[in-house]
């Protein structure tokens, strides 16, 4: 009676999750397979052509000069993104796992951005970065209050203004040796731009990690910290050798979190630049909405779109087996 029972109820169980399972299947991973196969295909136009093409969308892809911007783009936001998000998240952790007064307060302020979508973001900071007319002095957002101290104006999103890196550099000539392609290109450099779409996403995501890094912060047992303070340690040396390192799987969960919102960023984008004067701030994602809804080159557009799932693949994968074998070890 009880085997009997344990069945029907193994069976109740499996019915229960059948349609979650069979939606996954078809609009996930059917999806991704039809993608997939859309990206091998010649469909370009409005007129399906399943016929096979092989990688020669890919090959044109990469081929693409605005691709290759868009992949330069990618870089420096993510390098930009990761570096500011983590910087001020820890910085704003530790200043709140001092126990100030108030904390409940600030902790609510700093994690109040992440609530919001990036659509309202970008059109809220394409208010507050609209750079105005400095020839005519009529200025708008934050170039009023530039002006006001005498700070230089700046055009923010609106400038297309590329800063090259020269060859003689160490940099420049580590990428030279190295020839990663559209990295030694005459495009690859700091846009100026994407500085504006960083300083939206920085202030939306930071609050994040510093509730990341504010959880790590209080699992850190407090007699590590203060065994080494009697020791002799200094505050620094505390933090150096017991608290960073204890740090460091929420350090990569960021990184993988960040890291995979930057590389398939767009409604930002879209919402507060587009793809910017130049393509100064043109991203994968984007290139991938005009390319397919807007130029109907269906086959080219479903390899961006591989293209994207396969670089998030890569960060996110390693991630998941490394969480699973750390939970299996414990």
């Amino acid at each position: 009676m009880s085997m009997r029972r344990i069945s029907w109820d193994r069976v109740i169980s499996i019915l229960l999750i059948l349609p979650s399972i069979l939606a996954i299947a078809v609009f996930v991973y059917g999806f991704i397979a039809w993608s997939g196969w859309v990206s091998l295909s010649n469909w370009d136009g409005l007129r399906p052509d399943l016929s096979w093409a092989g990688f020669v969308n890919y090959a044109k892809l990469f081929a693409n000069p605005r691709f290759q911007i868009d992949l330069r783009n990618t870089v420096v936001f993510t390098v930009l993104f990761l570096g500011t998000c983590i910087v001020i998240g820890l910085g704003l952790a530790i200043l709140l796992d001092q126990g100030i007064r108030g904390e409940n307060f600030f902790r609510s302020l700093f994690l109040f951005p992440m609530a919001i979508s990036f659509i309202v973001t970008g059109v809220t900071w394409r208010w507050l970065l609209a750079p105005g007319d400095p020839a005519t002095g009529r200025l708008t957002g934050i170039n009023v209050l530039l002006d006001a101290v005498g700070i230089p104006l700046s055009r923010w999103y609106t400038d297309p203004t590329v800063v090259h890196i020269q060859p003689t550099s160490a940099m420049g000539q580590f990428l030279q040796q190295i020839d990663l392609g559209f990295l030694t290109t005459p495009n690859f450099g700091l846009p100026v731009a994407m500085i504006s779409i960083v300083i939206a996403a920085t202030w939306q995501m930071s609050g994040y990690v510093m509730a990341m890094y504010l959880a790590g912060l209080r699992g850190i047992p407090e007699e590590l910290r203060e065994a080494a303070r009697v020791d002799g340690a200094s505050e620094w040396q505390v933090y150096q050798n017991i608290v960073f390192p204890l740090l460091r799987p929420v350090t990569l969960s960021v990184v993988i979190v960040l890291g995979h919102i930057s590389l398939k960023i767009f409604d930002l984008v879209a919402a507060m630049s587009k793809k910017g004067p130049g393509f100064a701030t043109d991203v994968p994602a984007y290139f991938m909405f005009e390319t397919t809804f807007q130029g109907d080159h269906y086959s080219q557009g479903a390899s961006i779109a591989i293209f994207l799932l396969v670089t998030v693949s890569l960060l996110v994968i390693p991630y998941l087996v490394y969480s699973t074998r750390r939970e299996a070890e414990l």
